[in-house]
């Protein structure tokens, strides 16, 4: 993690806050979450494309980061087309399948909101330095700075699960341990990387502690965390963004509450 998500952190969106980036997130989602339509989708992933083409990212190491949104995209509308409420004309059907209209409006709708949310969530996230994020949770949210400074240890953590992965597969291999049995092997790895991942989680603890990171009362903070003029044109677009996908569906008669 450490070494794969700085190449990502460069061009316009490094200049805007993680808050704002978090912000911007999260009201595209939720304005997409408000409805079931497929024009709002269609809206919201064509402007927040046309955006992100600006963002100057790597998109060769990009794209394979985004292939299990899109795989869970396809499998979402399978499933919905073979399973979901039908309605009007019926195409197939086989037991408790049935391809009907509705269930393939409703299966389109499905598989892009969940690129149209997926997406820009997932850019958004890849340009974001943990550390900035939990400075700006902490400054600007004014969340609990031990909950902040806990949970950023934490996600610090995460990137070595790979390394003690792979160094615990070695090492087994190296003994002759689970030769045979791939299920086998892979409980026993999994079994040794939650003990491993208690034990650092343990000293890592005790040493903040130690350091005075769960002492009560207000504490500094080595970078401030501010806000500028690429945060308000970032809050101007994802603003934008949710209003257009709504406009534009409600004024093609699509949108379709997700409650009614």
């Amino acid at each position: 993690m450490t070494t794969l998500l700085p190449a990502f952190r460069t061009g316009p969106l490094a200049r805007v806050n993680p808050v704002t980036k978090l912000a911007c997130a999260l009201l595209v989602a939720f304005t997409l979450l408000a409805t079931v339509d497929w024009v709002s989708a269609v809206v919201a992933v064509v402007l927040t494309s046309a955006v992100l083409a600006f963002a100057r990212l790597p998109w060769r190491r990009v794209l394979p980061r985004l292939a299990p949104l899109g795989v869970a995209a396809v499998l979402a509308g399978i499933t919905t087309t073979l399973y979901g409420v039908p309605s009007g004309r019926v195409w197939w059907q086989w037991g408790v399948i049935e391809i009907t209209d509705g269930s393939i409006d409703f299966a389109v709708a499905t598989a892009l909101r969940i690129l149209a949310i997926g997406v820009p969530s997932v850019i958004l996230f890849l340009t974001i330095d943990p550390t900035e994020l939990a400075d700006g949770l902490a400054q600007l949210v004014h969340l609990p700075a031990r909950f902040v400074i806990g949970a950023l240890a934490a996600l610090r953590l995460v990137g070595l699960f790979m390394d003690d992965w792979r160094a615990l597969t070695l090492a087994r291999r190296a003994r002759g341990v689970a030769d045979r049995g791939r299920l086998r092997r892979y409980a026993g790895l999994v079994f040794a990387l939650l003990v491993l991942a208690i034990r650092r989680g343990t000293k890592l603890t005790t040493a903040m502690e130690a350091r005075g990171f769960g002492a009560p009362g207000p504490r500094s903070w080595a970078r401030p965390a501010t806000l500028g003029r690429p945060d308000a044109v970032a809050l101007v677009l994802g603003v934008a963004i949710a209003a257009l996908a709504v406009i534009v569906s409600v004024s093609t008669g699509s949108w379709h509450w997700v409650a009614s």
